[in-house]
């Protein structure tokens, strides 16, 4: 099968027929037919992250099921799905209170090597980041990363379920726990961001400011729920959110993954409020606060968020319905459709601001 391969550190990824083995245990053999361009994977394309290469990345996917392992139960072939990189094993303390982004043994879900490589190159292995393989036309995922979507969703929009959808909504709806009334600020509004946007105004905030340097994202962002915008290049992005609500936000998301904006999220919000820092920082990033001027007598809370506090068998499908009722925007998400061959360039249009996702639909 064609897919897009990273052979190095910071190297372009390589289109390359590799090979993908028969579904054993609990894997799922699944049919890619709309894999999303995430920044994440670029940042672990670009930054050593410790994952073993050859690998292939992508892990926003929805298609169809074409085989099942004999140990599988919750899927047949033919079955619609999205997947997701959040790994469980199902039997710890933390899958068993629901919380199976947060699970002691997410490794249990990968195949024991013993039993022979997902993906080879050659008669070597490709390693299947994050468990999902996405960059491919198949992809090989252990049923506990995927979740049954209905037939009548389209396929680009399905895909975003499973990483910008339950990371950004799910910051606000699970993990800040948004309130009708509250007031939140988001800090970068790609695909990610404009998510956490659309998941505010599902939970009933009624001032959702949009942070970005670039304009086109800014004004994209009002599609979503944005009631203001702040262009962080032409003025101090904390001053103005604290002008604007009047001492600072409830709830502040950082989506970007810089040092300077996760510190500028923490300040920009009220007594008692919460800066959730969401993008994913360089190895070694650390934080510079004030403690006593900016953190105690404040009483502010900072939290790390990993893929929105998402229990994916429930709030994928739960999203997918929010979209076919009209009340999840996911159409604007779907920037442009590519092949394979064009990862590339999409990777590079993604950093010129007004693509939101780019989504490989063809082979």
């Amino acid at each position: 099968m064609k897919a897009a391969v990273l052979n190095a550190t910071g190297n372009r990824f390589e289109i390359e027929d590799i090979d993908i083995a028969a579904p054993i245990g609990r894997e799922v053999l699944v049919e890619v037919k709309a894999s999303g361009l995430c920044h994440t994977d670029l940042h672990f394309a670009h930054n050593d992250f410790g994952v073993p290469l050859p690998a292939v990345f992508g892990h926003e996917l929805a298609g169809i099921v074409k085989a099942i392992g004999p140990d599988v139960r919750e899927f047949a072939i033919g079955d619609h799905v999205a997947a997701a990189l959040i790994q469980y094993c199902g039997h710890c303390l933390s899958c068993l209170s629901g919380r199976t982004f947060q699970c002691d043994s997410p490794g249990e879900s990968l195949r024991d090597p013993a039993l022979g490589q997902r993906l080879t190159y050659k008669g070597k292995a490709v390693t299947p980041a994050f468990g999902t393989s996405a960059f491919a036309e198949m992809s090989l995922v252990h049923e506990n990363q995927l979740a049954k979507i209905p037939k009548d969703i389209p396929f680009p929009q399905a895909c975003i379920l499973g990483c910008g959808t339950i990371t950004g909504a799910g910051t606000a709806i699970n993990t800040a726990n948004v309130r009708p009334g509250d007031t939140v600020a988001v800090i970068g509004v790609g695909g990610v961001g404009l998510n956490a946007i659309s998941g505010a105004k599902l939970a009933g905030a009624t001032r959702i400011i949009a942070i970005d340097l670039q304009p086109a994202k800014l004004e994209l962002s009002k599609r979503f729920g944005a009631t203001d915008t702040v262009n962080s290049a032409e003025t101090d992005p904390v001053a103005e959110v604290l002008r604007l609500t009047a001492g600072g936000v409830d709830h502040a998301f950082e989506v970007i993954g810089l040092k300077a904006t996760s510190e500028q999220a923490i300040l920009m919000t009220r007594v008692g409020g919460g800066a959730y820092l969401i993008g994913v920082h360089k190895p070694g990033t650390k934080l510079e606060i004030p403690l006593m001027e900016a953190l105690l007598p404040m009483q502010r809370k900072v939290q790390g968020v990993m893929m929105g506090s998402t229990n994916i068998k429930h709030d994928i499908p739960m999203y997918a319905q929010l979209y076919l009722e009209g009340r999840l925007n996911l159409d604007d998400l779907v920037s442009q459709e590519i092949n394979i061959s064009q990862i590339n360039e999409a990777y590079e249009a993604l950093k010129g601001g007004t693509i939101a996702r780019s989504i490989i639909t063809s082979f």
